[in-house]
């Protein structure tokens, strides 16, 4: 597979006085074309290593090559390469999203009016934002200022498409709609999707790395970390009095109630003394076992996509 983008001993230092904090700490990628997905909890340094590969911060050390281009002398060049679609999206709300678009299309260097609003029109279509391009932002939901977010990052047709957090506060069906956005357009170019929701990277990504700490602990095909997960995966019965309890020795992936037990899945490497099924993980039970029991992170609860159904 050929390498779009190489990432050697990336290193992001910030300093306040006399102290100093890693965000990243000698971090090596390889990335080719397709949907790569980058994970983590909150504050693993996902968003300072997107800011870095869009130009926004310098790395203190390290060299990264995009589509051949060094990321220190060649910035000019890889911005004409590049969509950026970062976690706070702003956005100009007394306009409307055919010349939001248009403006953005300028800044990018669409001088030709005609292939401007062509390319415009297309992009509208492609998000499914054509019926809304004469209405003001301010009017829009959540999900629609996403949609035009990755709307403005595809002008100028970028090779590489970054994406930080981008299924935040949405919800089902338009994170769905989104993540079947970026599959369709990942064919002929590079996207990374930063996001702490697995999910989202679940059945989109043929590629991934997890970084925690600012370091990454694993790197490789989605179905590889779920193989570690084999075995380890468990349904199983409890009540609420069992449930603190339960917590201190499994991780909870999510849980179901029922009028009279709480129906668990859980990961855990034992479960001796537990009433459990063993059942087949999918990634998001690997995720949680790689990060909970084998590196040993405790996940927030929101981070762990607990799920309780009535």
């Amino acid at each position: 597979m050929e390498h779009c983008i190489e990432i050697k001993n990336l290193s992001k230092i910030y300093r306040r006085g006399k102290s100093k904090f890693a965000a990243l700490s000698d971090v090596n990628l390889d990335i080719g074309t397709g949907m790569f997905g980058l994970l983590g909890p909150n504050g693993a340094g996902k968003s300072t290593a997107m800011s870095i590969l869009a130009t926004l911060a310098k790395p203190t050390t390290g060299d990264i090559k995009i589509y051949g281009y060094d990321l220190q002398k060649n910035r000019k060049e890889i911005r004409m390469l590049l969509g950026f679609l970062p976690q706070e999206f702003g956005v100009y709300p007394n306009l409307d999203a055919e010349e939001f678009l248009d403006y953005i299309g300028q800044l990018k260097g669409l001088k030709e009016r005609k292939n401007r609003k062509k390319e415009i029109d297309y992009i509208l279509e492609l998000t499914n934002l054509s019926h809304l391009r004469d209405r003001r932002i301010k009017t829009f939901s959540g999900g629609m200022i996403r949609r035009l977010g990755i709307a403005q990052a595809l002008l100028g047709s970028p090779k590489l498409l970054i994406v930080d957090e981008p299924t935040t506060g949405l919800d089902p069906e338009e994170r769905i709609r989104f993540r079947n956005l970026l599959a369709e357009i990942s064919s002929d170019v590079t996207i990374i999707l930063s996001t702490h929701i697995v999910n989202d990277i679940s059945s989109t990504c043929n590629s991934l790395a997890v970084l925690n700490l600012g370091k990454i602990v694993y790197h490789g095909h989605p179905a590889d970390i779920i193989k570690n997960a084999v075995g380890k995966t468990f349904l199983l019965r409890t009540n609420e009095k069992e449930l603190a309890t339960l917590k201190e020795n499994v991780s909870v992936i999510s849980m179901i109630m029922q009028p009279d037990h709480i129906q668990a899945r859980v990961v855990a490497d034992d479960v001796n003394g537990l009433h459990a099924e063993p059942v087949d993980p999918n990634l998001e039970d690997a995720y949680i076992y790689f990060m909970e029991v084998q590196t040993g992170v405790k996940l927030h609860e929101d981070e762990a996509l607990y799920q309780s159904k009535n």
